[in-house]
């Protein structure tokens, strides 16, 4: 099977690329993209440069796309993209949105081509937990609810930060995997690596919410 992962470079899409190596299948392709305009109902917007990244520690080719985000168009743009490439399927990292899973779908049909989406509703907690136990550093990116302050800008989970991600997510009642958008994530080494990404940047904070802005990526 030769496929193509759709990643945005967090931890869900790593997540989908790990399953589709643990498959055996050749991961051809890492796609990505890269949305221009202010909001995008389909894609992540920050940091996705650092696909590139792992493109060249995985020795994978990196594809990026550029969007406006406009939600009747954005699919289209990635369909036209993958369209030129010879692949069997799509991999990505959908675990709740009806919205993306749907119109993935439809595109690879009508492309002739399979999508796979192999986190569908898979178990929260064991979803983050696993990737920390398996040795994938996730970097927080962005927080957006009531319990993760500006001190989990820029940090990357270990045993004690998920352990304190746990408890504050059932204090607060918040998805302890952020899949409501409670925080974002880039993910910068992994077994799926040969070698580790330095993410470089500083915190900017709302008030409420914030996010870590990326200045530098480097291979370490």
């Amino acid at each position: 099977m030769r496929v193509a992962v759709l990643s945005s470079g967090g931890k869900d899409s790593t997540a989908a690329w790990w399953w589709a190596k643990c498959r055996g299948w050749d991961v051809s392709h890492l796609v990505t993209m890269i949305v221009e305009g202010d909001d995008s109902m389909m894609f992540q917007i920050p940091g996705t440069q650092i696909v590139e990244y792992q493109a060249r520690l995985a020795d994978i080719e990196w594809l990026s796309i550029r969007t406006e985000g406009i939600s009747e168009s954005e699919v289209l743009d990635l369909e036209e993209a993958l369209s030129k490439l010879d692949i069997d399927a799509l991999v990505c990292g959908a675990l709740r949105s009806d919205y993306q899973k749907s119109r993935l779908e439809r595109m690879c049909q009508r492309l002739g081509i399979i999508s796979y989406t192999p986190l569908w509703h898979q178990s929260a907690l064991g979803h983050i937990t696993g990737l920390v136990e398996n040795g994938f550093g996730v970097m927080i990116t962005s927080v957006a609810c009531d319990g993760l302050g500006e001190e989990w800008l820029g940090l990357i989970l270990d045993e004690e930060s998920l352990s304190d991600l746990v408890t504050k997510s059932i204090k607060y009642r918040f998805n302890v995997d952020g899949e409501g958008g409670e925080y974002e994530t880039l993910v910068v080494h992994g077994p799926h690596l040969d070698g580790q990404i330095k993410v470089n940047g500083k915190a900017k904070w709302h008030g409420s919410r914030g996010e870590y802005i990326v200045e530098d990526i480097s291979i370490i």
